[in-house]
């Protein structure tokens, strides 16, 4: 992609598609780069441990997929 003609707002939907494809492959190729916020950290601890005290209560992907594409006409 060519940045130099314009802004990255003027690329069709399609082309800012592609870029942040291209933008989180690049993010994903150094993780540890990336710095995780501690609330995330938390976040993500408090949910593990609840799940692991209740597994059951968990949604199978499956089901959260079929509930955003109903939700959002998808």
């Amino acid at each position: 992609m060519d940045f130099n003609a314009g802004s990255i707002f003027d690329l069709s939907p399609p082309e800012k598609l592609q870029l942040v494809e291209d933008l989180w492959d690049d993010l994903a190729a150094t993780p540890s780069d990336v710095s995780v916020h501690e609330w995330h950290k938390e976040e993500l601890a408090r949910r593990k441990s609840r799940f692991m005290t209740n597994p059951d209560s968990g949604i199978p992907w499956d089901q959260v997929k079929k509930r955003i594409r109903s939700r959002y006409g998808l």
